[in-house]
């Protein structure tokens, strides 16, 4: 690759100006680079507006962001605003939600692990699904439930036997899962039959799927629907829920399916197995909601050229604030925002600071011919999994998110300092 940047890649409000100089919804990269030092995660907040609402006109009112792809107070917000659900996974992300305001019963709890303190924080919120994913879960709910006369919404998660073209890391409907009742060992049934048998406690209103994440090939979903649907037709519930995972493109010539896409997909599925038009179809999307709406900024620091090896470009951060290429080998672009739309002959390995070899940001670079020391280098695509992953291995401190639009830029996560680091220490 030795050509520019394709735009396409980059926020949707995103414009290469005069001299090259990228700006984000009117925003001058490099001044905001300037103001709040970096690392530095860059989000386009009409961007993750637009695709909400997307997904809303494409699945409807009960689609749910998937929080654990980006996640803090001002997304809550936003992403209640624009009207869909949010699926939370532990009791900090049910926490971060009921802060920022989020209508209990706008919200759905996952997690293949909820613990009593969790179920129970849920319960007394009032939130308005609880995916059960456990024999022991059920046994907890039923407990709690029994001691404050709660009859919850409930989806029983369901593993499908479906094998979807992505990550092993990432796949979740197969049979050998941690998550949810297999469908092919009759746990699913015997997990339904339990909750219809009954008279108190969770309500069984409908079924959860999910095969994993970063699928291009939509005919997966269409699979998971047609293995579950002669199950899912026996129970009489109206909610079916076909989970998230759509795949975004993160290097150039990766497709990025549309939600109408996906949601037609689905929709055509579910008609073609016998599934009533009056079920309630939805989905968790989370990745394609914020994953393109974002940038990461870094300083470069170190150029070592090895002659006849590589050439090493060290940045300010690296696997503490994007740990997916050390965890899944995942490959990202490189540019720089002082030339956005320069040609990339050159090709390098851009690293973080930490203390590992494999502290990887990006394994072959195209880059500009003159990248030097103190540049501000930029990673497209890091809204999701970036931030929401972020560690502080070498007792590196988290960076800052901004926001920008219509011209203006503010800070919704402030970065970290280091008395923050110690700031629990005895």
């Amino acid at each position: 690759m030795t050509g520019p940047l394709d735009i396409s890649m980059l926020p949707e409000h995103a414009e290469v100006g005069k001299g090259g100089r990228l700006a984000i919804a009117g925003v001058d990269v490099l001044a905001l680079c300037e103001e709040h030092g970096t690392p530095l995660f860059i989000y386009d907040e009409q961007h993750i507006r637009n695709r909400c609402r997307e997904a809303v006109a494409a699945f409807g009112g009960d689609v749910a962001y998937a929080s654990k792809a980006f996640f803090c107070s001002e997304m809550a917000r936003v992403v209640h605003a624009e009207g869909m659900r949010i699926d939370v996974s532990t009791g900090g992300e049910l926490y971060v939600a009921l802060r920022a305001g989020v209508a209990p019963d706008r919200l759905v709890l996952h997690g293949n692990n909820k613990s009593d303190a969790e179920l129970s924080m849920a319960l007394k919120a009032g939130v308005g699904r609880i995916v059960v994913d456990s024999f022991d879960e059920m046994d907890r709910l039923d407990r709690l439930c029994s001691a404050c006369s709660a009859r919850p919404a409930v989806l029983v998660r369901v593993t499908p036997g479906v094998e979807a073209h992505t990550h092993e890391y990432v796949m979740t409907g197969q049979d050998d899962s941690k998550f949810g009742f297999g469908l092919a060992s009759g746990a699913a049934e015997e997990a339904v039959s339990r909750l219809e048998g009954a008279q108190a406690g969770p309500r069984l209103v409908g079924v959860h799927v999910h095969i994993g994440s970063q699928i291009f090939a939509l005919d997966s979903y269409a699979r998971a629907i047609e293995a579950i649907a002669p199950f899912f037709s026996t129970l009489g519930v109206e909610e079916l829920c076909i989970g998230g995972g759509l795949g975004v493109g993160y290097v150039e010539g990766e497709p990025t399916p549309t939600f109408a896409a996906w949601a037609a997909v689905v929709r055509a599925a579910a008609a073609d197995a016998g599934i009533p038009p009056e079920v309630s179809l939805s989905a968790e999307p989370g990745r394609a909601i914020v994953a393109a709406a974002a940038i990461t900024c870094y300083s470069v620091g170190t150029v070592k050229d090895l002659p006849g090896i590589r050439t090493y470009v060290s940045v300010d951060g690296g696997m503490s604030d994007n740990p997916r290429p050390v965890l899944y080998g995942s490959g990202y672009e490189a540019f720089l925002p002082r030339e956005a739309g320069a040609f990339r002959p050159r090709t390098v390995t851009v690293v973080g600071k930490h203390c590992e070899s494999g502290d990887l940001v990006v394994r072959d670079a195209a880059v500009p011919e003159d990248l030097v020391v103190g540049d501000v280098l930029a990673t497209p695509v890091t809204g999701a999994y970036g931030h929401s992953m972020a560690s502080n291995y070498n007792k590196v401190p988290r960076p800052a998110v901004v926001w920008v639009r219509d011209g203006a830029a503010r800070v919704v996560v402030r970065r970290e300092t280091f008395e923050d680091l110690v700031g629990r220490d005895l």
